[in-house]
């Protein structure tokens, strides 16, 4: 969009940005603390890139340029600043002019924040009766700098401990008194705009003004709170500065609109472990005096007691603060939370099922609306919480569901408010364990109505061989078998008392031999396995690919499998060969037999037309009932115009 890039403007403000603080750092290096150096030098650039990405997505807005001024001015007087300790200790000229630039623009600056405060985020005046308290802010920032320069009460801020600059006798201390009063009141106005534009804001605005508030009580609580540790902690000192970054931070959030309304949780996380520090640290001192005066105050016991005190306090404070200052400060998230927690106690208590956890994120989020749905292995489409296809996500937002680093699904917000989504992940962390079990027991049922759907046709298809076969052996063999006795039978009565006495018992027999065969073809029919699998697969898979129209290729060696394996196998490959011929229209094909770990490897490829899907009683489906039954797998892969690939993997025991 039209703004979105960088233009000459913003490269010459980082430009100068970096010039300056890359200077200030090599001329200030050694003469002051090495961390009063880097962070103030890491802060005006960062204060600058934040205001040029507001300037670049909000080009019309005036609090990215605002910003982007302010580190541009602060990095003029590190550098000068630079200039001014460097030169004092080398003879440098100008020192005195760069010692007066140091010291004047952090006055000049107030005016600029002033500024920012009325304004955000909007960029607009809450409304023109606000005109004044800028109109003070500037007159108080360029009286008060004007009283600073004259002022002979100033020079202890010098290198030289004197204002080089001073006017005896001037009204300068006046001047610098009156300015700073009026920047001041300035500044805790422009707080107050913010809060009276809080108290009507709505939505995004609202939570964009949350952030800056956020940043800007941080800025100036924390450098007061470190004030008494200042000389005894010197590591409080880099914190200190830290703080400076808050309020740039917080502006850049809340104007670029990342993560918006995580500000509700941030604020009340801090302010819950504030106090519980407070607490705790008040409990140690306390212990501390009550031991000292058993123990004394000087016992490593003491500290002891007291530290074990603090430790186990700590735990106990933070569990009954949180709830209260959740209901202070963040109730939708609490309500939400609470919600969940309650389901989560009921279904512990078997007073609730799994699959009730969409209908609990419903009432959590306030909407009706929300939906769960599952992502299952091996399954083409996501289920619903009752397992079956999930609505499409077409105009919803969709959002992630895992669990210990495992994706288990989605939910799909349809309409949910901002301050509801804000929540969600707080909400879902209550639930994914709910959100596992109801997936589990979808795949369950559903694997196990795979299985019962494979036996069903396993069943049927082996039922209805077996009747097939059954009725080929009656209607042949078996019919052919019952005329010859028949006819045996007839001749045995012509014979009788013929000429051939013997030949009457011959007959007799024949038809008994007869009659054996005949129940013996029926109970053939109950179960064949062929023949050719008793000299093993290997020989009954080249025998196989004899019968074939086409080149047959058999890679199998002569280890032997249990019977029911070697059956499977020789079927599947049956099965494969006759797809090959039947449909593929293929030239070629060939058969291979391995075995990995404790499982038969068997895999059938064609060069044919390919595109093979396993469909509702074709034999690819048969195939794949057939190794499901004997526990293990199958895999198809037959893209068109490049052959067919079929692998099936089988337990046994070699």
């Amino acid at each position: 969009m039209a703004g979105s890039r960088l233009d000459a403007r913003h490269v010459l403000l980082l430009a100068m940005t970096l010039t300056c603080e890359a200077f200030a750092v090599i001329a200030s290096w050694s003469l002051e603390p090495y961390w009063d150096t880097l962070i103030y030098a890491a802060f005006s650039p960062a204060v600058v890139v934040i205001g040029v990405l507001i300037a670049t997505h909000h080009p019309r807005n005036p609090v990215g340029w605002l910003l982007a001024a302010g580190g541009v001015l602060t990095a003029f007087s590190d550098a000068a600043q630079g200039w001014a300790l460097r030169g004092h200790e080398e003879g440098w000229p100008g020192v005195a002019a760069a010692d007066l630039l140091a010291n004047s623009i952090w006055l000049a600056s107030g005016a600029l924040t002033v500024a920012t405060f009325l304004i955000f985020p909007s960029g607009h005046l809450v409304s023109r009766s606000w005109a004044w308290v800028l109109a003070l802010g500037v007159l108080g920032s360029s009286l008060g700098t004007v009283g600073w320069l004259l002022s002979p009460d100033s020079g202890e801020a010098f290198i030289g401990g004197e204002n080089p600059y001073a006017v005896e006798g001037s009204p300068a201390e006046a001047a610098y008194f009156v300015g700073l009063s009026a920047l001041a009141a300035a500044l805790l106005l422009s707080v107050v705009s913010i809060v009276v534009r809080l108290r009507s804001a709505e939505g995004v605005e609202r939570q964009q003004l949350k952030w800056f508030l956020f940043g800007a009580v941080l800025s100036a609580a924390i450098p007061p709170a470190m004030a008494p540790l200042w000389f005894s902690v010197p590591a409080v000192r880099p914190v200190t500065a830290l703080a400076l970054f808050a309020l740039p931070v917080t502006a850049g959030i809340a104007m670029l609109r990342y993560r918006l309304y995580d500000v509700d949780l941030i604020i009340s996380r801090t302010v819950l472990y504030s106090l519980v520090t407070a607490l705790v640290a008040a409990g140690y001192v306390v212990t501390a005096l009550v031991l000292g005066v058993f123990l004394g105050h000087g016992s490593a016991w003491t500290t002891a007691g007291a530290t074990l005190v603090a430790a186990l306090s700590f735990r106990p404070l933070r569990q009954r603060l949180q709830s209260q200052v959740d209901r202070w400060l963040a109730p939708t998230r609490q309500q939400a939370v609470l919600t969940l927690r309650k389901f989560m106690a009921d279904l512990r208590a078997d007073r609730e099922e799994p699959e009730g956890v969409e209908a609990a994120l419903q009432r959590a989020l306030a909407d009706p609306g929300v939906r769960l749905r599952f992502h299952i292995p091996e399954s083409s489409e996501p289920l619903d919480i009752h397992g079956a296809p999930a609505p499409t996500s077409a105009g919803r937002e969709v959002v992630p569901i895992s669990r210990s680093g495992v994706l288990l699904g989605d939910v799909l917000l349809p309409a949910v408010a901002e301050e509801r989504r804000a929540v969600l992940p707080a909400v879902l962390a209550e639930a994914d364990l709910a959100v596992e079990i109801a997936r589990l027991r979808v795949l369950l049922s559903r694997r196990l109505d795979e299985v019962k759907d494979s036996r069903r046709r396993i069943v049927t298809a082996a039922e209805n061989e077996r009747r097939r076969i059954e009725r080929d052996l009656h209607d042949g063999a078996q019919q052919r078998l019952v005329s010859i006795g028949l006819a045996l039978r007839h001749a045995q009565h012509e014979l009788r008392g013929g000429v051939a006495p013997g030949a009457e018992s011959v007959i007799g027999a024949a038809v008994d031999e007869v009659t054996l065969a005949i129940a013996e073809l029926r109970e053939l029919a109950h179960g064949i396995r062929p023949g050719c699998l008793d000299e093993g697969l290997s020989g009954a898979l080249h025998e196989l690919a004899g019968k074939m129209v086409f080149p047959v290729r058999v890679d199998a060696s002569d280890t032997r499998y249990p019977p029911e394996v070697e059956a499977a196998a020789y079927f599947i490959a049956c099965e494969g060969l006759t797809n090959a011929v039947k449909h593929a229209r293929a030239t070629h094909a060939e058969v291979e037999v391995d075995t990995l770990g404790d499982r038969l490897v068997l895999s059938v490829t064609d060069d044919g037309v390919g595109g093979a899907e396993p469909r509702a009683g074709s034999g690819l489906i048969g195939i794949s009932d057939r190794v499901a039954a004997h526990g293990g797998t199958f895999a198809l892969e037959s893209r068109p115009g490049r052959g067919t690939r079929l692998v099936a993997e089988i337990p046994c025991v070699s």
